[in-house]
């Protein structure tokens, strides 16, 4: 028997463990656990770590326990989590100070804005490839040390970490400290065109370098577990890639040019540029896409910070569908979703606008609007998300999108898919295995350890499940971006 990889993939409304075949990635058992979200103030989200290590525990089990397969068969562990998340804990205890302070979270926006009117902005984005706003990690985590008692004080008997560099300290039974350049990148600290974290920066956010884990390649041993329920101890965890670039990976976008976006709680496109740092002048992100080796890959990305999340809150907030698969079914009631036009912009507009005081809006609604047009404006606003990052992605790479890879819960939506294809004018492709960013943690972790033998033994596993082309014609598409983007212009807050 030639064992298994077990893939955790530590997302933002659960966890979800995966067991792929060690031979040719086949996924063998697949399990998913939520765990509670917490919202102690408008804008604010957070998490519990030890409810998120609960639901781990479960998702192992529960995914080996479906492919009929013990511990004792594992032989890698790959890890990609939320980014940006962040955690700063005990070194000794291993528990948390504070809760985790979720990507989502809008504390910060007035210490970004701070920084902004200094004039630092290009500082931080010439060295990280970022743009300063509360998504990234440095100013949450410069929020824990200015508001928890005594953090500062012991900034040497703590550790910071974004999910993945928490999770390893979990899994290794704290003997393990590290990240790999994919999350470092993400937390507005590091300098992606050195492959360091940076100390002028971080001397900026007055956070202490001192709680920073070593930033190791996507591909290698990160550490080995040890008291993990369900795992022997000694197996190493090999594979380490935030989400967005694990989903790349597994999408096995290996040639510049090639993009996938991933539709979850979030949706987000990125695009391979190589190795080449290609800097953003359409509110675009650089960064890393993985690093294998010395080597490092670049990708540009464009975030939505919200996706599945409209779809949850149609069905929890609003309560007109029951279940969230429900949607398509309730969409498809109507032809379209008539002059309604939904902007998701419930935690704020991402790229390429980077406004996190917009709230979300709906526009053209009339007496004869009913829950299926919203339904179905909640999924048109998703696509036209991407639009626009794909248009300003376009521009910045100058690299014309043959076709987009997608993936995510929200990607086996075919209405979606197919309204996507239309208004961007390109086929979308879906792959068989649509939990990419699992595969792509798995994919790293079978290189790491060395059951993978190069990156052309994983594209042989890759299958399309199928493809939408567009069938839009050109007034029309226009028709719908144009009113489109009169709606974003008018939900910005400036």
């Amino acid at each position: 028997m030639p064992g298994y990889i077990l893939s955790i993939d530590q997302g933002t409304t659960g966890s979800t463990a995966v067991v792929l075949s060690a031979d040719d990635a086949r996924v063998l058992g697949k399990s998913n656990h939520e765990f509670p979200q917490h919202f102690p103030k408008s804008g604010w989200v957070e998490h519990d770590v030890e409810e998120i290590w609960k639901s781990i525990v479960a998702a192992i089990a529960d995914a080996q326990k479906e492919a009929g397969v013990t511990g004792e068969g594992c032989r890698a562990v790959g890890i990609t989590n939320q980014r940006e998340t962040t955690v700063l804990w005990d070194r000794k205890t291993g528990a948390a100070v504070h809760r985790a302070i979720v990507w989502q979270d809008r504390r910060t926006a007035d210490t970004c804005a701070r920084l902004k009117s200094d004039g630092l902005e290009a500082t931080f984005r010439e060295r990280t490839g970022l743009v300063l706003d509360p998504y990234f990690s440095g100013t949450k985590l410069a929020w824990l040390f200015d508001h928890v008692d005594g953090a500062r004080k012991r900034a040497g008997e703590l550790a910071f970490g974004t999910i993945d560099s928490w999770l390893v300290s979990r899994l290794t039974g704290g003997n393990a400290h590290v990240t790999d350049a994919t999350n470092a990148s993400r937390t507005l600290l590091y300098d992606i065109r050195k492959g360091e974290w940076a100390r002028e920066l971080c001397e900026v956010l007055k956070v202490p370098m001192e709680v920073l884990p070593e930033v190791r390649p996507c591909a290698g041993i990160f550490g080995e577990t040890r008291g993990v329920p369900g795992l022997p101890d000694g197996i190493p965890i090999s594979g380490i890639a935030g989400d967005q670039q694990a989903a790349l990976f597994g999408q096995t976008c290996f040639s510049v040019g090639d993009a996938k976006c991933t539709y979850g709680t979030g949706a987000f496109l990125l695009m391979n540029t190589g190795d080449r740092f290609v800097p953003s002048h359409n509110g675009l992100l650089t960064t890393v896409a993985w690093q294998l080796g010395t080597e490092t890959t670049y990708a540009l990305e464009g975030s939505a910070f919200i996706a599945g999340a409209a779809v949850q809150w149609l069905r929890d907030g609003l309560g007109i569908i029951g279940k969230a698969s429900d949607i398509e079914e309730k969409a498809r009631q109507v032809e379209s979703a008539g002059d309604v036009v939904f902007v998701p912009a419930l935690a704020g507009l991402g790229a390429p606008h980077w406004d996190p005081h917009a709230r979300g809006a709906i526009y053209g609604v009339t007496r004869d609007t009913t829950a299926a047009h919203l339904c179905r404006a909640t999924l048109d606003g998703i696509a036209f998300q991407i639009v626009d990052l794909l248009q300003a992605m376009q521009q910045d790479a100058a690299h014309p999108l043959a076709r987009l890879r997608v993936d995510g819960g929200a990607s086996m939506n075919a209405l979606m898919m197919q309204f996507q294809a239309d208004v961007l004018g390109v086929p979308v492709d879906r792959p068989k295995m649509v939990e990419t960013t699992a595969l792509g943690a798995g994919y790293l972790a079978g290189l790491g350890a060395g059951i993978f033998p190069d990156q052309s033994a994983i594209v042989a596993t890759h299958d399309i499940d199928r493809t939408f082309e567009p069938s839009m014609d050109e007034s029309t598409r226009s028709a719908h971006i144009a009113r489109w983007r009169d709606a974003v212009e008018r939900t910005k807050s400036q």
